[in-house]
This record gives structure tokens, C-alpha cells and sequence, in this order.
């Protein structure tokens, strides 16, 4: 079995997410779908596609931020294989046919990367925000479509609670993973990651990735940045996943 673990704050852009899934699932042997509604007010159940009914199950989180809803997705997950997808991401019609490719990988592998598309306006020149967003299609390792063996993310106690945000908590656990022996590898499937709209707190919520940071540096040391293969490069990227959402979300 496939469990596809999909933490979301209810954004309107779940249901594109979902109805991708919905016309492609019958290429997959077995799966379930386990839905983490991480939103702190009870606003109502969770719109889910008559289509995905008998697959999905809805998991009610603490509001603690994306390590520790998916923390709470995989341990509920009853497949060999845990595929982590942010809601603000649409699946290729194809892509659950590249994920069972994806993942008929050697043993010593215990994660598949997807990869990720941020499409760009062509008839201007991007913003900051959009360029920022644009940089997740280079990223390793997030957890915007990032597939990990259930045995893995067990043997490594999953993802560190201390990071609040969607934010540096994908590369950390990745760096756990490598150090416990298990390869990381990039995968064939593709999603297609919309930029979301710019709110006026963008520079607040990048500024508090800084903490995340400096969680680092306490954890690893001086050299936590290439410990962890995080170019300097991928600052400007995660500020951008960093404020986009107060949730989990983008990796």
C-alpha cells in the first residue's frame, strides 16, 4: 500500500489537489489518502471528492505547524511507502503512474523526490515573491512531493517538532535520513506548485525563518549548512515557502 499524507489549513487549493488525484488513483495497487486539517478553528469538515471517499480518511491536528502534522499522517499511514504532498500542489495526470516507477527503487533507498514546477508570468518580469517561489523547483529534498519509505521515517523518529514552519524541518529530516544510511534519490513524477497570492506580512513570517536557522547552528554547528547541503542559494526559497504560509505546506 501507498499512503499519500497531505497536511492542509483548508486552503481553496486542496480541492485542486484532490481532483487531480481523483481521475489517476486506479493506477496505483492500493492506496489511501489520510488528510492532517491542521486549522486551530473549527471551521467545518473538509470537502473531500465523492471519487476519493472510500480512500481518504481526515486526521484532526494539534495547529502545531507542518513537521508535526505530518508527523501525525505517517504514523497513521498503513503503507510500506508515505508520499508527503503539500495542498497547494497539482499532480500531473500522470503522476501516479511515475510514482510506482518512482518507487521501485533499491532497498538501500529510503526516499524518492518528485519534482516540482512553478510556473512564471510570461509577459512581465517576475517579482521577488514569484522568483522566491520559483526556486522550490530546485530544492532537495521538500516536502512538497517527496515520497519516504514508512521503515525510514521510523527509524529516524520523522520530522523535528522544533521547527514550527515549513521551513528548513524537510532539510533536516533528509539529513537525518542520509546520516542513518539510507540514499535519497529524485524521481520522474511531476506537480506543478501555483505561486500563491503576496500578503502584506510577507517580510515578517521570512524574518522568523531566522530562528530555524539558528536551531540549526545549535543542533549541528558552524558547518550546518553544508552538513545539511543547503547552498546559500536556498535561503531566498525557503523565505519564500516561509511566508507564504502559516502552514504546512510547501517543504
Amino acid at each position: 500500500m501507498i499512503s499519500l499524507v497531505v497536511p492542509t489549513l483548508g486552503r481553496p487549493s486542496l480541492a485542486l489537489l484532490l481532483d487531480a488525484l481523483a481521475g489517476q488513483l486506479a493506477d496505483l495497487p492500493e492506496v489511501e489518502i489520510l488528510l492532517v486539517d491542521d486549522r486551530r478553528d473549527d471551521t467545518g469538515e473538509l470537502a473531500v471528492p465523492g471519487a476519493l471517499t472510500a480512500y481518504t480518511k481526515v486526521l484532526t491536528g494539534r495547529g502545531a505547524g507542518p513537521a508535526a502534522a505530518r508527523n501525525l499522517g505517517w504514523r497513521a499511514a498503513r503503507g510500506s511507502w508515505v508520499v508527503f504532498l503539500d495542498d497547494d500542489v497539482v499532480p500531473a495526470p500522470d503522476w501516479c503512474r511515475r510514482l510506482v516507477d518512482d518507487l521501485a527503487v533499491a532497498a538501500t533507498v529510503g526516499g524518492v523526490q518528485g519534482t516540482v514546477e512553478v510556473p512564471l508570468p510570461a509577459d512581465r518580469r517576475s517579482t521577488d515573491w514569484e522568483r522566491g517561489t520559483a526556486g522550490l523547483a530546485e530544492g532537495k529534498w521538500i516536502t512538497a512531493d517527496m515520497a519516504y519509505r514508512r521503515r525510514t521515517l521510523a527509524a529516524v523518529g520523522g520530522f523535528d517538532e522544533r521547527f514550527p514552519r515549513a521551513y528548513r524541518e524537510d532539510a533536516e529530516l533528509a539529513h537525518r535520513v542520509r546520516l542513518a544510511g539510507w540514499d535519497l534519490v529524485r524521481g520522474r513524477r511531476r506537480v506543478t506548485h501555483p505561486v500563491r497570492p503576496e500578503g502584506r506580512w510577507v517580510s515578517l513570517r521570512t524574518q522568523r525563518g531566522n530562528a530555524d536557522d539558528a536551531l540549526l547552528r545549535r543542533l549541528y554547528g558552524r558547518t550546518w549548512r553544508a552538513d545539511i547541503d543547503l547552498p546559500p542559494g536556498r535561503r531566498p526559497r525557503h523565505a519564500a515557502v516561509t511566508a507564504a504560509g502559516a502552514g504546512p505546506g510547501a517543504g
